[in-house]
Order: structure tokens, then C-alpha cells, then sequence
């Protein structure tokens, strides 16, 4: 029987447990050696081994974050980082650096593999109802696949490994798992991935006793619910990469549309869709239009870094919470913080450079029109503390945003952010412009369906033309094949209110002009363009930046497109041979890491 994987599972799972649950999850002993029918009992048992995975996951969110962000654009180091941080940066890593070890995503794999098979044994023997099993079994499946695709993402090759192995080294037999190229791994991952049983999100929990089974309530003020990966934007995802646009569109629909059930209210216009809300303020807002020195901090776009409330769960998709209370420790601390931790990475100058380049929406003040001639969200995504640049999106649970200083020096809080709703409608978007529609990725990007297909204004004459009442050309998207076709009507003569009339935009939720594409020019490039720059602007340091990037340059067969950025950054910081690198990223063989599984 096997023991090694099971034991380090187990103590994940003491670990994370505690964070995640006061259920009966689990109620082995730790410290002796276990086999599977000690430990693959039962449901709890294997709630114990979800929870135990997502542990050993939450690990992994310094190295997510260095080799997604330090590698593109937006993020450089500091000082006070080591040579391996200054290589990932200047894409000059060597075989030894520990940030290019494949291994800490391969020990999870394996952990992962084991856990599969586990569940299937425990559905064979009825130790797991149908349900239960396709819940699990989905769940540990899509989280292994999503980390697949990380690897292909930073490694271009790798060995796709299935099995319940002894040990990782064991992946290193060519013979047994010969590496598969990305493109024919995403065949892999997609082929795998449709299939599993179950796709939602974990049901509520239905009762509050000890007894129930669910992996999805609240406690302490953490929506278990984000925990988990979503299971249609890893496929949506996965879809995207492939190419097959449509399908990633369908996928990415159904999340937005996930609150589109019951009663009409709050949630059900807002959450996941863009929407504005009455009682969660996620804009860049200001206590006086057109005031720049009024910016609010406490209400408004910066909060969704902070919060769990409202404004927390009609953002975010996925999260993951650290607790100073709790292993594991919060890594990204380290990382960012110039307070308590070790300040490795900042804010690169191209980044400060592109919020400042971006113009606010014009007011009326007295005396015509005036714009803020700058982007808010660089100032609600950085700061500036001890004359030192921080990036702040990880640090809001630790640092105040008032005082610049610790909440609480000894408990070092945070979220691992993963995906939310800008995230979604930007690949949605992107998805939407491959296909050809062109307007609906301009609403998308700029001030949302009811925005973009509205009505012509009245024509002035005497007396004043009635305002248009019949909406049924205007503000929906209709005529358009699913997943792109919108209904965002609303008028009050007679009152009625479609599913998508909140729709706002990303752009305009930020109080930042429209992307315009120039007269002229090729709407699919143009927007793709603006699509990838609103990407820095909207979820700079979120851990998606590199990927970005170089699913643009693969898709165009374009080096230039990834090269020129790395090389802007590089430049403007001072760090290296910018034009070296620039020259060494034209080569597409230079765009994945060095595979050593060490």
C-alpha cells in the first residue's frame, strides 16, 4: 500500500482544515503511517482530502504570482531580491533556479492523481453516493488540470502524468510519460476535462448541523464557495487557448449567469455580469465629481480587495483566504510588503506609466467639461510607503489603506486572488472579437450592452420628439448567435427590467474614457490590443499577465507582440540589456523555462 503521498496529505489537511471547517472532515490521529482504507472511509474522509489538496495548493501562490507577473510587464524587482527573482525578470533563468523547478506543481499533481483514484475505489465500494463522488472527483480533477495548463503556460513541454506515482522523480521516465508539446496538451486537458461528471459549484449547505456533507457554507466571514475552482472558467479557459471560441464563450456565458435564478434583485442584476448595484460600490468613485484630491478609498473599486461582504462576492470567482491563525502562512507578504516582510517585487515604471497615460470621463463643472488625466485604479492598486513603490492588492487585509501601516503586525491575513468577474468578461470579450462581433467586444470593454446598441437621441424640434419607448431594436443583442446574444432593454413605459440592463463595462465602471479604434484601422487587432492593455490596467499583479501575453503572440504567430512589452518594461526600469532580451524573446523557443523536475 502506499503511504508517502497520504501522509504529507494528511498534514495539509490538519493544516487547512482549521481555516476551512469545524465539521467532521476528518478524525485520524497525525504522526503514523496510514494506507488508503484508513483513510478513504467516507465522505468526510474524502472532504479531508479535498481540503488537504487545496492546502498544499495554497503554497504554490508566491511562485503563481512571480512566474505569471515577474516574467511580463507589469511587475520588476526590488533591491532586495536575490539572483533567481533578477533572472525570471531579465528571462535569463538558469536550470537551478528554484523558481523554474517544476517539481512543487508535479508533487501536487501526484497528490492529486492518488486522490482520483482513491475516489473511484471509494464510489466502487459505495463508500461515496454518485453525487458526492462527482463532486469530488471533479473538483480535484480540474484543479489538476488547471495546473497542467500553468505548465504548459511556463514550460512549452512537459511529461502529462495520470497515474498514482510513488514518487515525482518517477515523471522523469520518458519512456512511461513522454512530454507533450502545449498544443497537444491542451488536446489532452480539453478531451479530459468536458468529460467530468460535474461542472457547477458546490451546493449550499443545506442544514447547519454537524453532520452535513457540503463543502460550501460560510464560516468566520469565508464564503467556502470561493474556495474551489470554477470548473467552466477552467474550461472556458482551456477553450480560449484552443482556439475554439465559441465553446470558451458558452463556458465563460454561464458563469456570468450564475445569480440569473430567483428572485429579481441586487445579486441577480450585479453579481458576475458588471452591473452596477445600489448597495455594493465597486466604481472608481469620487465624494465630488471631477475632484481629484475626493478619490474614495474606503468605498468603491479598491475595496474588492479587502471586503467579504457584497462587494467581495459579486467580484470575485475565486479566492483563497490566509488566516495568521492558520497554516499556511500568507507568501505573498513576503513577496510585497515593505512592512513585515522582504519587498522582493514592485510596480514596474511601464505600468505606473500606462495608468497615467489614461484619461478620466469629462464632468460639467462651472465653465464647461474637465478629466482627471490619469487612470484611479493606480492609485487604488499602489502605493507609495517608505518612498518605496508597493503593490497593494495582496496587502489590503494587512496593511491599512488609512495609515500605511499594519492592521495588526502579528496576523498576517490575506487572499491569494485567482479569477474574478473583470478576468471573465475580458476573455469573454475576446472570445466574442474572434468571432467577429466586434461592437458587442467594444460593450464589453468599454460601457456595456445598454450603453453601446442604445437608441438614437430625439431629433430637437419644437415641440420635443417623445423619448423612445419602444426598445425592442435597441439595447440587446438578440439578432446575435449564443452565448453573444444580450438582452440589456429597461424603459418604465411600461416598466420592465432585462437580465443584462445594468451592464456597465469595464472601462466605465473605472470612470475611464472609451477604447476608440482608429478610423481605419482592423477592429479584431485593435480591440484584441485594447482588450490585453485593459487587462494591465484592471488586474495588474493578479497573476495572469504573462499568460496573457503569450496567448496573443502564439495566436498571431507574432513575437513582437510579447517581446516589445518585456523590452519597455526592462528599458524603463534600467535592468539589463533590454534590447538583448528583446532580440532573445523574438525566438519563440525562449518563451518557456528550462524543465528540470529537480
Amino acid at each position: 500500500m502506499k503511504k508517502l503521498n497520504i501522509k504529507k496529505l494528511i498534514v495539509a489537511t490538519l493544516m487547512f482544515a482549521g481555516l476551512v471547517s469545524c465539521k467532521k472532515q476528518f478524525d485520524l490521529k497525525p504522526g503514523i503511517d496510514l494506507d488508503a482504507s484508513q483513510m478513504y472511509r467516507n465522505v468526510y474522509d474524502a472532504n479531508g482530502a479535498v481540503i488537504g489538496i487545496y492546502g498544499k495548493f495554497m503554497a504554490l501562490a508566491d511562485r503563481y504570482v512571480i512566474l505569471n507577473e515577474l516574467r511580463g510587464d507589469l511587475l520588476q524587482y526590488t533591491q532586495n531580491a536575490d539572483e533567481y527573482l533578477r533572472q525570471v525578470s531579465t528571462h535569463s533563468v538558469s536550470a537551478d533556479n528554484p523558481y523554474a523547478n517544476p517539481r512543487p506543481f508535479y508533487e501536487l499533481i501526484i497528490n492529486c492523481n492518488d486522490v482520483l483514484k482513491n475516489f473511484n475505489i471509494m464510489r466502487q465500494k459505495n463508500a461515496l453516493n454518485e453525487l458526492d463522488y462527482n463532486q469530488r472527483y471533479s473538483d480535484i480533477a480540474c484543479l489538476r488540470s488547471f495546473l497542467y495548463l500553468q505548465l504548459g503556460i511556463h514550460y512549452g513541454q512537459v511529461p502529462y502524468v495520470t497515474d498514482a506515482l510513488e514518487t515525482v522523480t518517477d515523471a522523469n521516465d520518458i519512456s512511461r510519460f513522454p512530454r507533450l508539446t502545449f498544443d497537444v496538451l491542451l488536446d489532452s486537458l480539453i478531451n479530459f476535462t468536458d468529460k467530468i461528471p460535474f461542472k457547477e459549484v458546490y451546493p449550499p449547505d443545506p442544514t447547519t448541523t454537524t453532520t452535513s456533507t457540503s463543502l460550501n457554507y460560510t464560516l468566520d466571514a469565508y464564503q467556502t464557495q470561493r474556495f474551489f475552482i470554477n470548473k467552466k472558467v477552467l474550461l472556458g479557459d482551456l477553450h480560449l487557448w484552443k482556439g475554439n471560441y465559441r465553446k470558451a464563450a458558452t463556458y465563460y456565458r454561464e458563469v456570468m449567469e450564475i445569480a440569473t435564478v430567483g428572485t429579481q434583485g441586487e445579486n441577480y442584476y450585479a453579481q458576475y455580469k458588471l452591473g452596477w448595484s445600489g448597495n455594493a460600490n465597486l466604481y472608481v468613485s469620487y465624494s465630488r465629481a471631477g475632484d481629484a484630491s475626493t478619490l474614495l478609498y474606503a468605498d468603491g473599486w479598491r475595496t474588492m480587495f479587502e471586503a467579504s461582504d457584497d462587494r467581495f462576492s459579486r467580484e470575485w470567482i475565486w479566492a483563497l483566504p490566509y488566516d495568521s491563525k492558520f497554516s499556511p502562512q500568507n507568501p505573498l507578504i513576503r513577496l510585497f510588503s515593505p512592512i513585515g516582510g522582504d519587498y522582493l517585487v514592485k510596480p514596474s515604471q511601464s505600468i505606473l506609466d500606462n495608468w497615467n497615460s489614461q484619461q478620466q470621463v469629462p464632468v460639467a463643472v462651472a465653465g464647461g467639461l474637465t478629466g482627471i488625466p490619469y487612470d484611479a485604479r493606480g492609485l487604488l492598486s499602489v502605493r507609495d510607503i517608505g518612498g518605496q513603490k508597493v503593490a497593494m492588492k495582496y496587502l489590503y487585509n494587512y496593511i491599512s489603506h488609512a495609515t500605511n501601516a499594519p492592521v495588526n503586525p502579528l496576523a498576517k491575513n490575506g487572499k491569494w486572488f485567482l479569477f474574478r468577474q473583470t478576468h471573465l468578461h475580458l476573455r469573454f470579450a475576446e472570445a466574442a472579437n474572434r468571432e467577429g462581433f466586434h461592437k458587442l467586444t467594444y460593450a464589453f470593454l468599454n460601457n456595456g450592452v445598454p450603453g453601446t446598441f442604445a437608441p438614437p437621441p430625439p431629433p430637437v424640434t419644437v415641440p420635443v420628439t417623445p423619448a423612445i419607448t419602444d426598445m425592442t431594436n435597441w439595447m440587446n443583442t438578440l439578432s446575435y448567435p449564443a452565448p453573444y446574444n444580450f438582452d440589456a432593454r429597461f424603459g418604465e413605459i411600461p416598466r420592465y427590467r432585462s437580465d443584462w440592463y445594468r451592464h456597465i463595462g469595464i472601462r466605465r465602471r473605472a470612470n475611464v474614457t472609451d477604447f476608440v479604434v482608429p478610423a481605419g484601422a482592423d477592429s479584431l487587432i485593435q480591440l484584441e490590443n485594447g482588450l490585453i492593455n485593459e487587462g494591465a490596467l484592471e488586474n495588474a499583479f493578479e497573476g495572469t499577465r504573462w499568460a496573457d501575453l503569450l496567448r496573443i503572440a502564439l495566436r498571431r504567430n507574432d513575437p513582437a507582440f510579447l517581446a516589445d512589452k518585456i523590452y519597455d518594461k526592462l528599458r524603463k526600469d534600467n535592468v539589463g540589456d533590454a534590447s538583448a532580451v528583446r532580440a532573445k524573446l523574438m525566438n519563440k523557443e525562449n518563451w518557456y523555462l528550462p524543465f528540470k523536475l529537480q
